[in-house]
């Protein structure tokens, strides 16, 4: 074989460090660049000359959140630019998310001079020992010629492996010094590496003789679903197919197949399956407690086959087998070694006939939760109800997770069908994160396709000092905020240590003061108490972001309008009710 030599490349001069930084984001195809930078304005003056937009924040722990929605939504890096000290302590919340999450995330941020490193210099901070636990890799680069090489092992990082945020601290004395690059820039395509073939055989083996597989999709699934692999492959076993939180809007919620999302938001009668289940087949989720929460407490009952990316992801505390490498390439092996597999008939329809049963509870009750009529509340089975017919098909679901906007967790309360999407926070739930999220979401999606998110109002309230940013770079989201005065889950658990007319509150009714907000920004706003008003509202709404102006929708709930399933708020996790 004879290889074809490389041509010569030639050295690139760039006149800064923050030509070269911008250069490089041209390069990575990077469409948009969210943050606050500090007081060097370089790379902004960088990015005027490109097409590359720019989400200037208010807060940069938002600045965070609306990247990590970005790679969530887009399956791309997201870009984050801060200034120094305070403000990568502030952004510190949104980087646990971002990493939490696993998303290829590139942070940059201004560092102290290294002639004045320990002087007491303005806003210095040694910022690697503070981000380190929170990110894949942190470098520091004090040398110009370090910089390219920097820039090009944080891109490869973040997208390579579990992918994750890359943290690049930019020295202020090399800021204006010119940078050269010996070639062009290395390309940063994720590689999606093959399993081992024996590891791929022993866990198909494994596989081939469960009698009542359940096949688990996490968020290391989301964009591997190509050809709807995933289903054709649950059908290939007749397994019942659920989602983890962050791996909902992989698969079609409408496959026959499909029960639900695991763990904490599994209910009677789909929980059952879990307890007659002999294997899961877990693909791209690292097992979390919310994800495994009601499984069966012997571990010894469900043996687990794990699919995971990168092994830092590995759960061993039950029995079962793993295999390593890209979710996508695990399920095309599977399914070419079990080509020939014919599952049982018993199993897959008694998925399918716990699916039906599913539906017929989930439908008495949102009619039991309608019929709980509280003075100037609408039961939030109807906001989702309302929203599902008011929204198209392909509308990707942004969410929190406090108590109210929990019931849009719960299929089929809330489906995502076939065609919709659905953007979550991880397990580290930070409050604010849902509504921040929204703006990259939206960022990320084609231009048409409409981006809802239903938060609470204390994540809301977090977050309407970005309602500017919002406005200015022009961004149009459907933000359904339920009302119900404040913090209701902690209000919830206080109710149940504190007497009635405890001095303490996490709750009370008071005006929003979003109206005024919304007005000053030219965004649009209803308030609605009544649930004969919200179908006109949210139809009004959506016409006001499907001509690009975001709006938003307060509506007033009920503190007692928990979740389906769940009794009462109990620490970190409800009580559920009995079967």
């Amino acid at each position: 074989m004879t290889l074809t030599p490389h041509p010569t490349s030639h050295p690139t001069t760039h006149p800064t460090a923050w030509a070269a930084i911008a250069d490089h984001l041209h390069h990575l195809g990077t469409e948009v660049v969210f943050g606050l930078p500090g007081d060097d304005m370089a790379l902004l003056g960088e990015l005027e000359r490109s097409d590359t937009e720019v989400v200037l924040c208010r807060d940069q722990r938002n600045a965070l959140f609306m990247a990590t929605g970005y790679a969530l939504a887009a399956g791309r890096p997201g870009v984050c630019v801060i200034g120094k000290g305070p403000a990568l302590t502030n952004a510190l919340t949104g980087v646990l998310e971002a990493r939490s999450a696993a998303v290829p995330l590139l942070l940059i941020a201004d560092g102290t001079r290294l002639d004045r490193l320990g002087t007491g210099a303005f806003q210095e901070l040694d910022q690697l020992t503070a981000v380190r636990p929170y990110v894949k890799w942190a470098t520091r680069v004090d040398h110009a010629a370090r910089l390219p090489g920097a820039l090009e092992k944080a891109a490869a990082l973040a997208v390579n492996g579990a992918p994750g945020p890359v943290y690049l601290e930019l020295a202020e004395q090399i800021a204006a010094e010119p940078v050269t690059r010996s070639g062009p820039w290395r390309p940063a395509t994720p590689q999606r590496p093959a399993p081992d073939p024996q590891a791929l055989a022993a866990t198909a083996a494994r596989i081939a003789a469960a009698e009542r597989p359940l096949l688990l999709v996490g968020g290391g699934a989301r964009h591997r679903n190509t050809g709807r692999r995933i289903e054709r492959f649950a059908e290939l076993l007749g397994a019942g197919l659920f989602s983890t939180a962050s791996g909902r809007g992989t698969v079609a919620e409408d496959h026959p197949l499909h029960c639900g999302v695991s763990g904490l938001y599994t209910v009677a009668p789909m929980d059952a399956l879990w307890r007659e289940a002999d294997l899961v087949i877990a693909l791209g989720s690292r097992l979390e407690e919310t994800a495994t929460f009601g499984w069966p407490e012997e571990a010894a009952q469900l043996p687990v086959v794990q699919a995971v990316l990168g092994e830092e992801n590995l759960v061993m505390e039950r029995p079962g087998a793993h295999v390593l490498g890209d979710a996508g390439r695990i399920v095309d092996g599977w399914a070419e070694l079990l080509s020939g597999h014919r599952p049982a008939d018993a199993w897959p329809a008694r998925v399918r006939t716990v699916r039906a049963a599913l539906e017929r509870r989930a439908a008495d009750r949102a009619e039991e939760a309608a019929k709980t009529v509280t003075e100037g509340a609408v039961p939030v089975a109807r906001v989702l109800a309302a929203l599902d017919r008011a929204l198209p098909a392909d509308r990707v679901l942004v969410q929190e997770n406090g108590l109210q906007d929990m019931w849009s967790y719960f299929f089929p309360h809330w489906s995502l069908g076939s065609g919709g999407g659905s953007v979550v926070p991880s397990e580290q739930t930070p409050l604010g994160f849902g509504a921040a999220a929204a703006v990259g979401v939206r960022l990320a999606e084609p231009a048409g396709r409409p981006v809802v998110a239903v938060v609470g109002d204390g994540a809301f309230n977090l977050f309407r000092g970005e309602l500017p940013t919002v406005a200015d770079a022009g961004v149009a989201v459907l933000y359904v905020v339920l009302d119900n005065g404040g913090y209701g889950w902690l209000q919830s658990n206080l109710d149940r240590v504190s007497p009635a007319g405890s001095r303490f509150a996490f709750t009370r009714p008071r005006p929003t003061g979003t109206e005024g907000l919304a007005a000053a920004y030219g965004l649009g706003y209803r308030r609605v108490t009544d649930a004969d008003e919200l179908p006109g509202a949210l139809a009004d709404a959506w016409r006001q972001v499907a001509a690009g102006t975001t709006a938003v929708v307060e509506v007033a709930a009920a503190l007692a309008d928990t979740p389906p399933g769940m009794t009462a708020s109990a620490g970190d996790f409800p009580e559920r009710e009995g079967h």
